[in-house]
């Protein structure tokens, strides 16, 4: 994410824009991801070095998980809970990234850069979206 990007989506004096807009890029990020995976398992299988049944299912989890963070986002007030549990998860996410990386991947050069890179956005859309929560709540 450039800060350029994240400067021009948060540019709003109204903490709840800012809360969705963030939701609202999550779920695209995630979505797009998840389609890619769910639809091109076997190529971006040979890509990583990763499973592509892996990817597959991987894949299909994301694009469900980014339909409900889109609902969140479409919603005039985001519930605090729902945005809680998605940060949540993101943060998950990261975790199982980096366990994963470690203890069950074998993943090629390729994939040892993505798996971080990607675990690195998510975390940083938990930690703009927590942000913007706390915005909210004040």
């Amino acid at each position: 994410m450039s800060q350029a990007l994240l400067a021009g989506i948060s540019r709003t004096t109204e903490p709840r824009t800012m809360l969705r807009r963030f939701l609202a890029l999550d779920a695209v990020v995630t979505g797009a991801n998840g389609l890619a995976y769910a639809l091109a398992p076997e190529a971006l299988g040979r890509l990583l070095g990763v499973d592509a049944t892996l990817l597959l299912r991987t894949g299909v989890l994301l694009t469900a998980y980014a339909a409900g963070v889109a609902y969140l986002a479409s919603r005039p007030q985001p519930p605090a809970t729902g945005v809680k549990l998605v940060v949540d998860i993101n943060l998950a996410w990261v975790a199982l990234s980096a366990v994963a990386l470690v203890a069950w991947l074998t993943p090629s050069t390729a994939g040892t850069l993505w798996i971080p890179a990607q675990a690195g956005t998510v975390a940083a859309f938990a930690g703009l979206q927590w942000s913007a929560l706390r915005a909210v709540g004040r």
